[in-house]
């Protein structure tokens, strides 16, 4: 009974070969499958891979069938257990990421599609190789190991190279109470403490193992931050009414806030100290007092998270009496010579000159032409005697017989102010008698008038 065979089947020219399905065949070895009876030979690359490399496997066919038609399937085995979940036409196999665990002996076996008969290669051991875990790093979030009091905080463990399982372990304090262990595939870990108490201030540090034995970290500080509450500003003066003086002494406190902390001391909105302190206690400034010190204090503290305000304390300076009284006269004089000072000015300048101006006209009597007698008893006789005081001075030869005199009559009233004194023009007037010489000595001055 002929049979008719699809291409995929092997066409040989011994037309008593035939293949599987044929009963009479059975037991018999075409000559395509005896170049298969050499079994193959596994390849494996790289021979001696790390862990976490990919590996490839190759079932290489020595020789190789010279038919095209001869179609193989490959199968890969590590030990006993198949690697893959049916044959393939592919004579390679890829592990993407091969695990030190994987370490075993590999094998591959090959067939024709038709034929039962399957061929094994000998096995291999392929042995993987574990990176140690290096450089193990501690770090925390939030960074800069500084939390505040309720908040989360997370340490972060970290290896830069290792591979295969690796297990990270946190410890807190110089005594390593061991917080937290975790093994995982990978180069980071955390491990989380949901809120922050005062006591988790503390060294902490971790370490990481992958089988070569625990590498450990560097120590890292937690400071958990509290926050500021309200200062209290206290004035501590040596009696109970400040007076101008006086050293008062201000103090300013917050009952909690964590350190450090920044003081300031405000009187009205001005600052007047600044003052920063290392641990959680007050600071005091002294201040000496003065009349402009009276008004409203505060203080402020700030820990580089909040700021937190004083209520306001008010202080009222007191001036003793006779202080006051100097410094309201020395006030008024301040504020009259202010305003007045230049009108003073003037005065002062005014009689100056006008002073100048009588010594210079003194000095130098006006000369004029003489005049006839009559005339000169006529202006003596218009002179109120009661009002003018005469001053008799330079007497002068003129010319001849004639001698001239002039003669001052400065007004004798009194005024009950410097400028009207200095309005008062001293008057003078020019009195010329003729005189002969024969009797100049006979004549008294005042008769001659």
């Amino acid at each position: 009974m002929n049979r008719n065979f699809t291409k995929t089947k092997i066409q040989v020219k011994d037309k008593g070969c035939l293949l599987e399905g044929d009963a009479a065949a059975r037991g018999r070895v075409c000559p395509a499958e005896q170049e298969l009876l050499q079994p193959p030979v596994l390849i494996i690359r790289p021979t001696s891979p790390k862990e976490g490399s990919p590996v490839t496997l190759t079932c290489m066919i020595r020789p190789t069938p010279q038919k095209s038609e001869v179609q193989l399937q490959f199968l890969f085995y590590r030990d006993a257990r198949v690697l893959q979940p049916g044959w393939s036409t592919s004579p390679e196999f890829q592990i993407p990421s091969i695990r030190k665990e994987d370490s075993n002996f590999y094998w591959c076996e090959t067939k024709t599609v038709n034929s039962e008969i399957k061929i094994k290669s000998s096995k291999s051991q392929i042995h993987v190789h574990r990176v140690p875990v290096s450089d193990v790093s501690l770090d925390t979030r939030p960074p800069g190991g500084q939390v505040m009091k309720g908040d989360k905080l997370v340490l972060i463990c970290s290896v830069a190279k290792g591979t295969g399982d690796i297990t990270f372990l946190w410890y807190k304090g110089s005594l390593g109470l061991n917080l937290e262990r975790k093994t995982q595939r990978s180069l980071t870990a955390e491990f989380e403490i949901p809120s922050v108490r005062e006591s988790d201030a503390e060294w902490y540090y971790c370490a990481a193992d992958n089988g070569y034995g625990p590498r450990l970290s560097g120590l890292v500080g937690i400071t958990v931050r509290s926050p500021v509450s309200r200062p209290v500003l206290t004035l501590r003066a040596p009696r109970a009414q400040a007076m101008v003086g006086d050293v008062v002494e201000l103090h300013c406190e917050a009952p909690r806030g964590s350190s450090p902390l920044l003081y300031r001391f405000y009187h009205e909105d001005a600052i007047l100290e600044n003052s920063s302190v290392p641990f959680g206690q007050g600071v005091s400034f002294n201040l000496s007092l003065t009349a402009e010190h009276s008004g409203n204090y505060s203080c402020e503290i700030d820990n580089g998270h909040e700021l937190q305000h004083s209520e306001t304390v008010t202080l009222a300076v007191k001036v003793p009496t006779g202080e006051r009284s100097d410094r309201l006269t020395a006030g008024v004089m301040e504020g009259l010579l202010g305003s007045l000072g230049p009108a003073i000015v003037a005065l002062l300048f005014c009689c100056w000159l006008k002073k100048k101006i009588g010594r210079r006209s003194a000095g130098n009597p006006p000369r004029s032409p003489p005049s006839p007698v009559h005339q000169e008893s006529t202006h003596l006789n218009s002179l109120d005697p009661g009002k003018l005081q005469p001053i008799y001075e330079n007497v002068n030869a003129v010319s001849g017989d004639e001698i001239y005199s002039s003669v001052y009559q400065i007004q004798q009233e009194l005024d009950s102010t410097a400028g009207e004194t200095c309005g008062k023009e001293f008057e003078s007037s020019d009195i010329y008698s003729r005189v002969r010489k024969e009797d100049f000595t006979d004549v008294d001055y005042e008769d001659a008038m």
